[in-house]
C-alpha cells in the first residue's frame, strides 16, 4: 500500500530557480531615493548663497530644516510626507505665529528640491498652520520722540541708538538693511540714503530722503565711530557699530543683533509697546501713506515691495479701501 501524499510536501524540485539570472527583471534604482535632506540642504545653500541671497534668509532655512531631521527621524528627501510635518510642527512648545514661520520656511525648502527636480508633487500645499493674527500697530511719532528724549547722546551707545531709531522711522528700512548700511550708503550733503540693491531684499535700488535732524546725528556719530575704530584698531566702513567698533550683527549667530536687544530694552524702561524694527517700518509706512493722500504706489514702493497687496496687508487696510485705491491705476 503506497504512501498517501501530502500536501505540504513539494515534489517538485525549484534548487536553483533564483540563480537563473535570465528569469530576473532588472531592478530599477530610483537615484532621487537615495538623495538625503542633508544632502538637498546643502546643494540649496549653495545655490541661495550663488544667488546672492541673505545669510539671514540661509540661517533660517539650514535651522529649520535641521530642526525637521532631528526631530523626526527623517533622513531622505522622498521619505519627507504630510504626516512628518505634522509630527515636527506637533514637538513644538511655540505660539502658533511661531509655528507658521517655521512651516513657510520649510516648505520654501521643498519648493526648492521641487524646482530641482527631486519631489514630484507639492503636497505641502495644504498644510496650513491657522491663527488669528492681532493687527500689528506702527511706531508713532509720539512713540519714537518718547523714546528719543530719554536717551544721553553724550553716550555713544545712545547716540548710535538715536540715529538707529530715527533712522528706521524716517526711511522704512528693514533691521537687516541698517546693520549692513556703510558710511558710502549716507550721502550727508544732499540727505539721502543711497541703498544699493545687495543690501535689500527685492535686489532694487532706492534713495531715501531724511531730515536735518538725523543729518546732524550721522555728522557726530561718523566721527565717534572713527575715533572708536582707531582705539580698536579695526578696519570697516559700518555706520552702526558695537562699543568694540565692530558691526552690530553676530557673525555666529545671525539672528543676535545689538539695536534689536537695545530696543526691546527702552521698551521694557520706558513702558512704550510700539518701539521695535517692525513696528519702526510700519509706522514710517502709515505716515507715508496719510501724508500721501493713500498713494499706495508710493508707500510700495518705499518699503521695496513686490506689488500693491503685501503693501496692502503691511498697513491692515480694509479690502474696499484697498479696492478704491486700486481702481485709480484702472
Amino acid at each position: 500500500m503506497s504512501k498517501k501524499r501530502s500536501g505540504l510536501n513539494v515534489s517538485t524540485d525549484l534548487n536553483g530557480i533564483f540563480s537563473v539570472e535570465d528569469s530576473r527583471s532588472p531592478i530599477v534604482v530610483n537615484p532621487k531615493s537615495a538623495l538625503s535632506i542633508e544632502k538637498a540642504l546643502e546643494i540649496i545653500v549653495k545655490q541661495m548663497r550663488a544667488s546672492g541671497l541673505r545669510e539671514r534668509t540661509i540661517h533660517d532655512y539650514e535651522t529649520y530644516v535641521n530642526d525637521f531631521v532631528r526631530k523626526t527621524d527623517v533622513e531622505y528627501l522622498l521619505a519627507i510626507d504630510a504626516d512628518a510635518i505634522y509630527e515636527w510642527l506637533g514637538q513644538m512648545k511655540v505660539k502658533d505665529t511661531t509655528k507658521r514661520v517655521r512651516l513657510k520656511c520649510f516648505c520654501a525648502f521643498l519648493g526648492k528640491c521641487f524646482n530641482n527636480g527631486w519631489l514630484n508633487d507639492m503636497f505641502w500645499r495644504n498644510i496650513n498652520i491657522r491663527v488669528n493674527e492681532p493687527i500689528k500697530l506702527g511706531a508713532t511719532e509720539d512713540d519714537v520722540f518718547n523714546v528719543l528724549r530719554q536717551l544721553d547722546l553724550s553716550n555713544f551707545i545712545e547716540l548710535r541708538d538715536a540715529a538707529a531709531i530715527l533712522t528706521m522711522y524716517q526711511t522704512g528700512i528693514r533691521l537687516a538693511t541698517l546693520s549692513a548700511l556703510e558710511e558710502r550708503h549716507v550721502d550727508l550733503e544732499n540727505r539721502l540714503l543711497r541703498i544699493d540693491g545687495a543690501l535689500l531684499k527685492n535686489r532694487k535700488v532706492i534713495l531715501l530722503p531724511f531730515d536735518m535732524r538725523l543729518q546732524k546725528i550721522f555728522e557726530v556719530l561718523f566721527n565717534q565711530n572713527m575715533i572708536i575704530r582707531e582705539e580698536k584698531g579695526l578696519e570697516n566702513k559700518f555706520v552702526f557699530l558695537t562699543h568694540q567698533g565692530k558691526g552690530i550683527v553676530n557673525d555666529e549667530s545671525p539672528k543676535s543683533n545689538a539695536i534689536a536687544k537695545r530696543l526691546n530694552y527702552y521698551k521694557r524702561k520706558y513702558g512704550i509697546e510700539n518701539i521695535n524694527p517692525h513696528a519702526l517700518r510700519r509706522g514710517f509706512a502709515k505716515d507715508i501713506y496719510k501724508r500721501s493722500n493713500g498713494d499706495l504706489a508710493l508707500v510700495s514702493k518705499a518699503l521695496g515691495h513686490s506689488d500693491f497687496a503685501v503693501t496692502a496687508r503691511y498697513l491692515h487696510l480694509d479690502p474696499e479701501e484697498v479696492a478704491d485705491k486700486l481702481r485709480e491705476f484702472r
